[in-house]
Order: C-alpha cells, then structure tokens, then sequence
C-alpha cells in the first residue's frame, strides 16, 4: 500500500514537490478494480447497485449503474458559503488522492492520475466552506471535487474561476469516465477534513516555534532569572512536551547577554542582609512558566501529526474492498471523529497560544507591573502620544474569541439522513474552526513581535539579545522600525503576521 508520511505532504503543500505516484501503486489500484469488478457480479454491494444512506434498501436496476455514480456527484454538491482557500483544496485533493491509493477503495486507476493532474497543475475545484457533517465523511464537499473531474462546476485556475470542462481541454485532460463505484469512492470520505487539518497542522507548529521564541525574547526584555528553563528543573517533571519546550528554548536563548543567573545574584554574598529585592526573585507566571504552559501544546501538536499522517495513508470511504481476503466489508471508515477531536484539541492548544502572547503582551503595555518600560511602550510625550495602547485592544479582542471558538465542537453531533446518520463528527466544522484559531494567533503573535521588538529599542537590548532572537528583532525592525509618533498599524500588523507564517 502506498505510505506518505507528514513531511512529505508539506513538501507538495509548502515546498513545491510534485504529487507522484508509481507504477506498483497504479497496478495494486488496477488489480483491486479488477478484484471488485469480478466480485460485484451477481451480489449485492452498497453503493455499487443499490441506493445511497437510508435509500440502501432499494436496488438500482443494472441500466442504470452508471447514472448513480453521477446520481451521487450532482446530488451532493449542495455545498453554500465561501469558497476554501486553494491550499486548502489542494491539500484535500492529495488527501484523497493517498486514501485511493491504499488500493482499497475499487476506483479506476484513472481516478488518482486525473487527481495528480489537477494538483500537479494547479487546478482546485470550487469547494464551499458549509456542506459536511463529517459522518460518511465529506460527502457534499467532496462531491464538489468529484463534479470538476466528470467536467462540470467551476475550478480556480491561474487566478481565475472558470468551467472545469474548458480548463481540462486546455490541458489536455479528459473528463473522468464513471467504471464500477467511482462517485461513491470519491465523495465518501474524511479528505476534505484531514487536508485543512494538515494545513492547520504546519501554520499551528510554526506557532509553537515562535512562542518559544517569543518566551526566550520576553524574558531577555524582563532580564529574568534563567533557572526557569534549567534542564534540572525541567527534567523532574516527567513530561516530554515540557522538557522539549524547555531544551528548545535553551537552544534560542544561547548566547544572550541579557538573561541574568540566580547564582551571581541572590545567591552572592551581596545580597545578605538586603530585606527587599528590586529585581524580581521570580518573574510573572506567563513568562517562567512557558515550559509547563507551552510542553502540553508541543505534545498535542505530536499526536495531531500522528493521526494526520495515519489518516492520509488510510482508506476511509465504503464499503472496503479487499483483494487479500477476496472480500468486500460494510462499515463505517468514513467516520470522522479521530479528525475532528484532534482539531479540536488543537484549537484549544493553539488558544492557549494566544491567551501566553496577549498575557506577555499586557506585562510589556503595563508600566507598573513591568517598572522598567513607558505605558504602552510608548516613546513619545504621555497624554500627547500614545504608543501601542490600541494595538492591545486588538490583541485582546482577537484572543476572546479564539477562547469562544474554542468550545469543543466534537459533541455537537445532529442526527440527519433519516437518522441513518444518528452520530456524526462534525470533523470538516471542527477543522475549520481550528482554522480561524490559528489565523487569529498569528495576528496576536504579529502584535506581540511588534511589541518587542519597540520594548527591545527602548531598553537598548538589540546587540544583547541571543543571535536567535536577534534575528528576529532584525525581521521585525525591517517591517516596523521604533516609532515615536503615532501611526496607524493595520498593514503593518498584516505585513509581520505574513512574515511569521513564512
């Protein structure tokens, strides 16, 4: 069977790599339609000569097998709203695409070589957001993937929404021809839900990765004690993610000069007989307790991976044809639910994200909490100017609803399809949802970088800061240079949050 592995689809999403696919994985396509071809004869397999969902119970006359496999593909592409980001869509495609070629599915090898055409060649299907309740998979969404390959619909080509017919003949592609059980094999399935999640996946690690830097960048600005990152102190909590969050922010911290040691300190002589300390013995909690707050994200975004990768190299439609056994199985892969609660869990991490920013953030803003900085770091005149005051209410207001959208949308099962679909995922709406979590913490995340790279110009720290956060700074500095008079920052928000998600 064919295996990807999760690199490997960021290198067609992100890196430019081609979709291949190769000659064994054709002929165990090929040798599964032959199996189910020979198999189908005279027996009675769901989806191939019977209706769809609750209509199962009636058999389609033999006239007219063909016509149901259209039946399926015109029926269900029923989607509203607006349409999915390209990316999007292509990483669906290349979820379907891996999930045929488990060869267990019956298609026509033709179905996953016009797929590689049209992710190869930029060709993405009109798919709209709302459709799928993520319970025989993405049935409604992925009819609108399966509508362009028959030549009907719209895709998005080169910039341009035009008629997946005229697009195809352009390139020299004919409309899929409907073998055995291609509609069905299609539109039934978890791809639509497990490509945005892949997206998600790569936007919501390079968030982590930021976060910890950003931890590293706050703590040099407070000049913090170090121990908080100490593999000893980390190292007897029993926890992988908070030990790698720690190992991983001593990596960034390495070579800063602004980072201060408890031992040269509170632990010298000088400091007997003091009753009070003007130095923090222990920073605030958003800023020493990063690898206890950001290890839990790390291990949630591992076992995201883990179920991503695991889904793209499983068959998820039905029933399941299997050659080995010289059977064909009914049941129900198609079901989304390790998908939609590892969005989920995802959102609620990536949230916490958001909420650590907005809190590091607020000790940058608030003068007499941090009492080494101006209001707002602001560097103008107090009451004339008014530094980023207002980009905190942004900060803030982007981080609340990150916290709404964060209730879990798993359990918000509805029963629908004449209760034949009694329990479904709601996978793709979970997904989706992540989404919009993820893109509101790049815009928090921008503002915070904004925010210290100025708090990092008003204490003079630049030449002191670890090359890994200087390199940073030095990003952030070419976007959004120190201002002392008051600006708008829309688009310069817009530009540092376009920069960190490359």
């Amino acid at each position: 069977m064919k295996t990807v592995s999760y690199g490997d689809i960021e290198k067609i999403l992100f890196g430019g790599a081609e979709m291949r696919i190769s000659d064994n994985d054709l002929r165990d396509v090929e040798a599964c339609h032959e199996f189910l071809k020979s198999f189908a004869s005279e027996k009675v397999i769901y989806g191939i000569n019977t209706g769809f969902g609750p209509m199962a119970q009636w058999r389609v006359d033999d006239r007219y097998l063909s016509d149901l496999q259209y039946n399926i593909i015109r029926s269900h592409s029923t989607g509203a709203g607006e349409p999915l980001d390209d990316l999007y869509v292509k990483a669906a495609m290349i979820a379907r695409t891996t999930n045929l070629l488990q060869a267990r599915s019956g298609v026509h090898p033709s179905v996953v070589m016009l797929l590689k055409e049209f992710i190869n060649r930029g060709i993405y299907p009109y798919i709209p957001q709302h459709g799928s309740v993520g319970a025989s998979g993405d049935l409604v969404q992925l009819a609108h993937i399966a509508l362009t390959l028959i030549g009907e619909g719209k895709v998005h080509y080169k910039g341009e929404w035009r008629a997946s017919a005229e697009v195809m003949k352009e390139c020299g592609l004919e409309p899929l021809k409907i073998y055995i059980r291609e509609g069905l094999s299609i539109t039934n399935g978890t791809s639509v839900m497990t490509g945005i999640s892949a997206v998600n996946q790569h936007y919501a690690e390079r968030l982590l990765e930021l976060s910890l830097l950003a931890a590293v960048w706050m703590n040099e600005v407070a000049a913090s004690y170090d121990d908080w990152m100490a593999e000893e102190l980390n190292g007897v909590r029993r926890q992988r993610g908070q030990q790698y969050a720690a190992r991983r922010m001593r990596e960034l911290a390495e070579g800063s000069q602004c980072l201060t040691k408890r031992e040269h300190h509170l632990y010298s002589e000088e400091q007997k007989g003091k009753s009070y300390f003007e130095h923090k013995v222990q920073a605030y909690y958003s800023l020493r307790c990063t690898p206890q707050i950001l290890g839990p994200v790390y291990d949630t975004l591992m076992n995201s991976r883990e179920v991503l990768e695991n889904e793209f190299n499983s068959a998820c439609d039905n029933p399941i044809v299997d050659p080995v056994s010289k059977n064909v199985y009914h049941g129900g892969n198609f079901h989304g639910d390790y998908i939609s609660l590892e969005a989920d869990k995802v959102k609620i991490a990536v949230t916490r994200l958001a909420q650590t920013a907005e809190r590091q953030m607020n000790y940058l803003f608030h003068d007499r909490i941090n009492g080494i900085l101006p209001p707002f770091l602001n560097m103008g005149t107090l009451g004339l100017n008014y530094g980023m005051q207002a980009c905190q209410f942004t900060a803030t207001s982007t981080t609340a609803e990150c916290q709404t959208l964060s209730m879990p949308n798993y359990v918000h099962t509805i029963p629908n399809n004449n209760d034949n679909q009694d329990i479904v995922s709601m996978g793709t709406n979970s997904a989706l949802l992540c989404k919009r979590v993820i893109d509101n913490a790049y815009q928090v995340m921008a503002i915070h970088m904004i925010a210290l790279r100025q708090a990092t110009d008003i204490l003079k720290k630049a030449d002191k800061l670890a090359p890994a956060t200087r390199a940073m700074y030095d990003k952030v500095n070419a976007i959004v240079p120190a201002f002392v008079d008051d600006t708008p920052f829309y688009e310069e928000i817009a530009n540092v949050e376009q920069m960190l998600r490359g």
